[in-house]
This record gives structure tokens, sequence and C-alpha cells, in this order.
């Protein structure tokens, strides 16, 4: 935005300083005019006039410098101009971009947890209330995981290892037993990999 203001301000400069240039070049023509068409007879006046001419023409190369010197200034403009444009381009290209793949991960979770949430219904609805309700309350008290893995005798949700005692009684402990963790208190689920 910088870039283009500058740019359009030296446009609007260059624009007046040409403007001036006009101004002066046909001032000096006017003047040359009347030197050759012999109107003005006086030696004072011609002398005035070809003064004023010389004059103008000084004045006319002053400006005529100021109008390059713009120039150059708007060019050097619009060449940031362009770059600056060109770089928005490749940024934005790469936001689009960005976009694109966020939105299409969206869509993947959305459909994932809608996969998830299915299976989880059909696996809730096969497990008892009470069993359900305490998972729950697990879950709500450990930050989402009310339940752990126990993994060679370690509960995977602390990652602590379990007492000997504890191991006994979870080894002797009937299948369908919901046994807990001593020190974090989410459930165990048993594998083969529970080092039992």
């Amino acid at each position: 935005m910088a870039a283009q203001t500058e740019e359009s301000d030296c446009a609007r400069e260059q624009t007046k300083a040409e403007q001036d240039v006009d101004q002066v070049r046909q001032r000096a023509g006017r003047d040359q005019q009347r030197l050759d068409s012999g109107a003005v007879t006086s030696p004072k006046d011609l002398e005035n006039l070809q003064r004023e001419i010389a004059s103008l023409a000084k004045r006319q190369g002053d400006l005529e410098d100021v109008v390059l010197e713009v120039m150059e200034r708007r060019e050097s403009a619009q060449e940031r101009v362009a770059e600056l444009t060109e770089r928005v381009g490749a940024v934005q290209g790469k936001i689009d971009d960005a976009t694109a793949r966020r939105d299409a991960a969206v869509e993947e979770l959305d459909a994932e947890i809608t996969s998830v949430t299915k299976e989880r219904e059909v696996v809730a609805g096969s497990v008892p209330d009470d069993l359900l309700t305490l998972y729950g309350k697990l879950r709500e008290q450990q930050g989402g995981v009310g339940a752990a893995k126990l993994y060679q005798r370690s509960c995977q949700g602390c990652r602590q290892e379990l007492a000997i005692t504890e191991l006994s009684e979870i080894r002797s402990a009937a299948p369908d037993t919901v046994v807990r963790c001593e020190n974090c208190r989410r459930i165990l689920v048993r594998t083969a990999d529970s080092g039992l």
C-alpha cells in the first residue's frame, strides 16, 4: 500500500512538473514569436525580451531535470509495486494452499469423529451402565483418559509400575472384574502383554 501510494504521489508530481515545463515552453514560444515577428522595435524592449527568453530556457532546463528525477523515482516505485504485488501473490498462493489442506484435514477429522462416535455407541451399548458411568467420571477427572492399558506391570495412564501385591490381586481377579490403578485410579485394561 505504501509503495502504491508513493507511485501515485510520484505520478501526480510528474504531471505537475510536466505542466510547469509546458507553461514555460509556451511562454518562451510566444516571446520568440514576438521577437521573430519584428513587432518589438525598441532596443531596450528587444534586450529585455531576449533576456526573458534566455531566462525561460534556463527555467525550462531546470524543470526538465525535475521531470527526469521524478520519472526515475516513479519508475523505481513502479518496480517496487510490481515486486511487492508478485510477493503478495506468492504468499496468497501459499495461504490458499494451506487453507485447502486445512479444510481437507478438518473434513477428514469430521469423518473420523463420526465413525468413532458410531463405534463408541455400539461398544457403549454392550457395557454395563454403572461401568460406563464410572468410566465417564474417571475420564473427566483424569483429563480425558478414564482407562489405561496395563503393560508389562505398568499403568500406561500414570506410567507407574504396580506393586507386587497389587499385581497379585489383579492376577487373581476374575476376567470380568473391574480393576483400577492404585496410583491414578484409572480402570486398568488387561492384555496378554500385561506381565501378569
